[in-house]
C-alpha cells in the first residue's frame, strides 16, 4: 500500500473509531440514567432532581450541541439546527420551572404554569426543523401531496387517539368543572405531539440522502421525546407519574440523541470524504419506497380503527372522530385525483421521451447494443447494416464473443471484468477497441463505450476503421523517412533502447553502425539535388539489403545512415568485433559501387563508425560513439570502417576545452607569429617568408596550426585569429623592410575567410598603406579545399586584390577537388604544390611523373612554383630536375621567430644540394619576381 492510501485508511480508521466510542459513551449514559430511575435514584430527592435538573440539563446539552454546530461555517441546513437549539431550549426551561417548584419550593407544580408555556412552545421549532430537513416539493402538485400526507397521518393519530384517551380526558374534564384553559392545556400536549409524529412520519421518506445519520438519529430523539408525551398524557400514566421514574430516561435519551445528530452527521461527511472513491453508491430502497406510497392508504386504515373501536366497544361515534374522518376521507380522495393526474402526466411525458430516444437510437450512425449477462445480445439498433454490413436481427440472438477478432477477445474479456468489478461511482463507463466482424468478410476496427444496464452491458459502438488506417500512417511517417522509407532517428534510437534493455541486455555483440556518404555533396552540386535524391534512395535500399530482418537500418538526416546489429549471445568479443567489422566492411564496398543515375553512373564511398555496446550503456552513448568513429574515419582519410575507442572522446573533450581556451588566447596575447624561409631552389637565395602562427598558452603547451585551426574552423574565433595573422605579418615585414631586410611575406587566407564581408578589399590597402608596406611585398595563399565556395565570388575579389598589387597563390595545388576549375578561372601568380605530392616524390615513380606534370602545367601558363613540405636533400634534387623554381621546409630551415630571421636574412642564403659556391643567384629583391607575362595577361580560354 502506498503512503497515501495507508494514510488515508488511518484517517478512516481512526474516524469509526472515534464514531463507535462517542456511541457507547451516549448508550452508557443512557443506560445509567435509566438504571438510576429504576432504583429509584437511591432517595426520593435524588429521584426529584434527577427527573428535573438532570432532564433540564440533558435538554440543555442539546440546545448547546445544535446551537454549536449552527454556527459552524458551511453547514447546509443551519436554520433547522438553530430550530432544533431554541425547542431543546423551552424543554430545558420547562424542567428547571418543574425542578423549581418540586426541588427549590418543595411543592406540587400548579396547572398552568410557566412550565407549561416553555413545554408547548418544544413542538412548533421542532416541526419547523423538520420541514426545513425535508427535501422541498418542485411543484405545486407536490406540496399540496405533502400537506395532504401530512393531514392524513395526523387526522388518523387523531382519530385513533381521540378514540382511546383524549374523548375520555375531554369528558372527564367537563364533569369536574374544569376551567376552558385547563382543559384546553390538556388537550393541547397530545394535539401538538399528534402534529410532530406526523411531520416526522411524513417526512421520513422525503429527507436527502446527504447527512442521512444525522437527520435519523435527529428524527430518533424527536420520536422518542413524543413517545414519552404521548405515555404522560394516558390518564392512568399521568395519575400514577412522579419525576424520577423510567418515563424521564426516554426524554432523558432522546435530549441527548438530539444532542449528538448534527456531530454525528459531521463525522460521516468527513468518512465521506476520505472514502467517496471506494465506496458503492447505495442500493435502491424498495421497502421504503412501498411505505411511501402506502403512507395515504395506511394513515386511512388508522382512521378507520379509530371509528370501528368506538362501534365495537358500544360508544356513539364521536362527531370529532366523524368529522376527522371525513376530512381524512376527503384528502385521500383529494390527493389520489392528484396523483391519478400526475400519473397520467408522466406516463405521457415517457411516451414522449420514449419515442423521442427510440427515434435517436434507430437514427443514429452508432450501433448501440444491448448485451445480456451472458454475453448473448438481445438487441441491437438498426444503424448495424449500414456500420457492420449486417442486419439488426441477424445479430441478435448471437453471442458478442462470436463477432470480435479473436486475437482481440482476451483483452476485451479482461476489460470487461475489470470494469463489472469496479464500483459504479468510480468507473460508470468504460472505452474498448476491438474488431468486428463484418458482413462481407473484413475486420472493422471498432470503439465502443460500454455501460452497465441491469447487470448486462449497453454498448455505444462506431466503426473507426478509417480513423485507425490514419493514425498508424500519421504513426509510420512519424518514425520513418519520408525519402527512403527507412527508420528515422527517434525510431532508431527508440530500437536502440530496446536492444539494450530487452533480455539481452548488456550483450557486448550489439553494435550501432554510423555510415556517412563521402563526395555526396559533390553529386548534389553537379548533377542536381533530384539526383542525389534518387542516390540516397539507391543507398538505403542496399542498406536495407546487407542487413539481416533481426536488425534496424535508419537514414538519420541528410547523407547519414546508421545500421542496428543486434548481438547473437556470442561469449568471445573479439570473434563478435571481427565479424562486425566484417559486415561493416562489406557495407562499405556495397556502397561504394557505382549507383546508375539516370543513365550515367555516379560514385560515392563510404565511412562507417563501429561502436559496440557495453555494461550500462545508455543509447544516447552508444550512438555518440559511433558517431565518434565515424568521423574518426573521415578524419583519416574516408572510405573506410572504423571501430570506437576511448581515446576518440578524450580527444573530442581536449577539442572542446582547447576551442575554450581558444576564446581567450588572441586576448591575452599567447599567440606568436613565426615565419619559414622560402628559398629559390636554383640559388638557396631567400626568396620570401611563410608567415605562420603559433600558439603557446600560458601553461607552456605549444599547440601546432593543425590542432587549433580545425577547433576554430567556421567559427568567430577563427575570423579573429585571420585578421591578426594578416594584420601581424604586414607589421613585421614593414618593420624589416625597413630595417634592410626587404623580402616578401606571404600569408595563408582561406577561400571563405576572403568572400567574407569583414574583410573587404579596401580593407587589405588600409592595411598596406597604414604600415608602408609595399603592395608587392604581400602575396596571397589561397586555399580552394572548400567546395561550397562560389568561384564567381572568389575571382572578383582576387581580382581586385591583384590590381593593388597583392600577388596571388594557390595553394595545396594537387589536394583540392577544384585545382584544375581554380587554374581555369582563378587569377594565379604562384603555384604551391601540396606536401602530398613532395613526400613520396623520390620514391615512387607515378608520383614522380604526377608531380613532373603539374610543374609543367604551371611553368606553360607562366607561374611560379613552391614546394611545400621539402625536408630533405634528395627532394631538393628531383624537384629542381623537373622545374619546380621554390621550395620550403626542414631541409633549409623550419619556422622562425623574428631574431633568427632576420640572422637567416642577414646571411641571404642557403647552401642547396647539387649547386656549387660558384653559381650566381638567379632571384634578388624582396620578392618573387615574375618569369613572362602573368596568368592575368594572358587568360586562359574557358572550356
Amino acid at each position: 500500500m502506498s503512503a497515501p492510501g495507508a494514510l488515508l485508511s488511518w484517517r478512516t480508521a481512526t474516524g469509526r473509531s472515534a464514531g463507535l466510542r462517542s456511541r457507547l459513551a451516549l448508550a452508557a449514559v443512557c443506560a445509567g440514567y435509566a438504571v438510576g430511575a429504576v432504583v429509584g435514584w437511591g432517595s426520593p430527592e435524588l429521584a426529584v432532581f434527577m427527573g428535573d435538573f438532570g432532564l433540564s440539563v440533558a435538554a440543555l446539552i442539546a440546545a448547546v450541541s445544535c446551537f454549536l454546530y449552527a454556527r459552524a461555517g458551511g453547514i447546509r441546513f443551519r436554520p433547522a439546527w438553530f430550530l432544533f437549539s431554541l425547542s431543546s431550549a423551552m424543554a430545558a426551561g420547562g424542567n428547571a420551572v418543574w425542578g423549581w417548584y418540586e426541588v427549590v419550593l418543595g411543592r406540587s407544580v400548579p396547572t398552568p404554569s410557566l412550565a407549561d408555556l416553555f413545554f408547548l412552545c418544544f413542538a412548533p421549532p421542532a416541526i419547523v426543523g423538520l420541514l426545513v430537513l425535508a427535501k422541498r416539493p418542485v411543484t405545486r402538485a407536490g406540496w399540496v401531496c405533502l400537506v395532504l400526507d401530512a393531514w392524513l397521518i395526523g387526522g388518523s393519530l387523531l382519530t385513533l387517539s381521540w378514540s382511546l384517551a383524549l374523548a375520555h380526558t375531554a369528558h372527564l374534564a367537563n364533569a369536574a368543572g374544569v376551567s376552558v384553559a385547563r382543559a384546553a392545556l390538556s388537550l393541547a400536549y397530545p394535539l401538538l405531539d399528534i402534529v410532530l409524529v406526523s411531520m416526522v412520519l411524513a417526512l421520513h421518506f422525503r429527507r436527502f440522502s446527504a447527512n442521512r445519520s444525522s437527520v435519523n438519529t435527529a428524527i430518533g430523539g424527536l420520536a422518542l421525546t413524543v413517545l414519552c408525551d404521548a405515555l404522560f398524557t394516558a390518564p392512568l400514566l399521568r395519575s400514577a407519574y412522579q419525576s424520577g421514574q423510567l418515563l424521564d430516561a426516554g426524554w432523558f435519551a432522546g435530549s441527548l440523541l438530539l444532542a449528538y445528530a448534527p456531530w454525528a452527521a459531521g463525522r460521516e461527511e468527513e468518512d465521506n470524504a476520505v472514502e467517496s472513491a471506494a465506496q458503492t453508491p447505495p442500493a435502491s430502497r424498495p421497502i421504503a419506497g412501498s411505505l411511501a406510497a402506502l403512507t395515504p392508504y395506511l394513515a386511512a386504515a388508522v382512521c378507520t380503527l379509530g371509528i370501528l373501536y368506538n362501534v365495537v366497544e358500544g360508544r356513539r361515534v364521536d362527531r370529532v372522530v366523524v368529522l376527522t374522518g371525513c376530512t381524512v376521507a376527503l384528502a385521500l380522495v383529494v390527493r389520489q385525483a392528484i396523483m391519478l393526474l400526475d400519473n397520467i402526466s408522466l406516463t405521457q411525458e415517457l411516451a414522449q421521451k420514449e419515442n423521442h430516444f427510440r427515434s435517436l437510437v434507430q437514427g443514429s450512425s452508432d450501433v448501440i447494443m444491448i448485451a445480456e449477462p451472458s454475453g448473448v445480445l438481445r438487441y441491437v439498433s438498426p444503424a448495424a447494416a449500414g456500420v457492420y454490413g449486417r442486419e439488426a436481427e441477424d445479430l441478435v440472438g448471437t453471442e458478442l464473443s462470436s463477432i470480435i477478432h479473436p486475437e482481440d477477445l482476451g483483452g476485451v474479456v479482461h476489460e470487461l471484468r475489470r470494469f463489472l468489478a469496479a464500483s459504479p461511482r468510480e468507473e460508470p463507463t468504460t472505452r474498448i477497441e476491438c474488431r468486428f466482424g463484418s458482413g462481407t468478410g473484413d475486420w472493422l476496427h471498432v470503439e465502443s463505450t460500454v455501460n452497465r444496464h441491469q447487470g448486462g452491458l449497453l454498448l455505444n459502438s462506431r466503426d473507426v476503421t478509417e480513423r485507425v488506417r490514419l493514425q498508424a500512417q500519421l504513426q509510420h511517417n512519424a518514425e520513418h523517412d519520408p525519402l527512403t522509407d527507412l527508420p528515422n532517428r527517434a525510431l532508431f534510437t527508440a530500437r536502440v533502447g530496446k536492444a539494450l534493455g530487452g533480455r539481452r541486455a548488456g550483450d557486448p555483440g550489439t553494435a550501432v553502425l554510423f555510415i556517412d556518404l563521402d563526395g555526396f555533396k559533390a553529386v548534389n552540386d553537379s548533377i542536381g539535388h533530384q539526383a542525389g535524391d534518387e542516390l540516397l534512395i539507391q543507398a538505403a535500399r542496399r542498406l536495407q539489403d546487407s542487413v539481416r530482418a533481426s536488425d534496424t537500418a535508419a537514414r538519420l538526416g541528410g547523407d547519414e545512415f546508421a545500421a542496428l546489429i543486434v548481438g547473437d549471445g556470442t561469449r568471445d568479443q573479439a570473434a563478435r568485433e571481427y565479424q562486425v567489422h566484417e559486415i561493416a566492411d562489406r557495407l562499405r564496398l556495397r556502397l561504394s559501387q557505382p549507383y546508375r543515375i539516370g543513365a550515367g553512373e555516379v560514385r560515392v564511398a563510404a565511412s562507417i563508425g563501429v561502436a559496440f555496446a557495453e555494461p550500462s550503456i545508455t543509447p544516447k552513448d552508444l550512438m555518440r560513439n559511433a558517431d565518434l568513429a565515424m568521423y574518426r574515419a573521415k578524419a583519416s582519410g574516408k572510405d573506410r570502417v572504423e571501430l570506437y575507442a576511448p581515446q576518440m572522446q578524450a580527444d573530442v573533450v581536449r577539442r572542446s576545452e582547447l576551442a575554450a581556451r581558444l576564446r581567450s588566447a588572441l586576448r591575452d596575447g599567447e599567440f606568436a607569429l613565426l615565419h619559414q624561409p622560402v628559398v629559390h631552389l636554383a640559388s638557396g637565395t631567400v626568396a620570401a617568408v611563410s608567415a605562420q602562427a603559433r600558439w603557446r598558452s600560458t601553461q607552456g603547451v605549444l599547440f601546432t596550426p593543425a590542432e587549433f585551426l580545425r577547433v576554430s574552423e567556421g567559427s568567430d574565433r577563427a575570423a579573429e585569429l585571420g585578421s591578426w595573422l594578416l594584420e601581424e605579418a604586414v607589421e613585421q615585414a614593414a618593420d624589416r623592410a625597413r630595417a634592410g631586410h626587404a623580402v616578401a611575406v606571404s600569408v595563408r587566407v582561406s577561400a571563405a575567410r576572403l568572400l567574407d564581408r569583414t574583410l573587404p578589399p579596401g580593407s587589405v590597402e588600409a592595411l598596406l598603406t597604414r604600415y608602408g608596406l609595399p603592395s608587392g611585398a604581400l602575396m596571397i595563399e589561397v586555399a580552394d579545399s572548400d567546395p561550397r565556395i562560389s568561384f564567381d565570388e572568389l575571382e572578383q575579389r582576387l581580382v581586385a586584390l591583384r590590381r593593388l598589387g597583392v600577388r596571388i597563390a594557390l595553394d595545396g595545388f594537387g589536394s583540392g577537388y577544384a585545382a584544375v576549375n581554380a587554374l581555369r578561372r582563378l587569377p594565379i601568380d604562384v603555384l604551391k604544390l601540396d606536401r602530398c605530392l613532395v613526400e613520396g616524390v623520390v620514391e615512387s615513380a607515378r608520383l614522380h611523373k604526377i608531380t613532373s606534370g603539374l610543374l609543367r602545367i604551371a611553368g606553360d601558363l607562366g607561374m611560379q612554383s613552391v614546394a611545400d613540405g621539402v625536408d630533405v636533400p634528395e627532394q631538393v634534387r628531383a624537384l629542381r630536375a623537373m622545374g619546380c623554381t621554390h621550395g620550403q621546409g626542414m631541409a633549409f630551415n623550419g619556422p622562425l621567430d623574428e631574431y633568427r630571421l632576420r640572422r637567416t636574412l642577414i646571411r641571404g642564403k642557403y647552401p642547396v644540394p647539387g649547386i656549387g659556391p660558384a653559381a650566381q643567384p638567379v632571384l634578388a629583391g624582396g620578392a618573387i619576381p615574375l618569369q613572362g607575362r602573368s596568368h592575368d595577361e594572358t587568360p586562359v580560354p574557358p572550356t
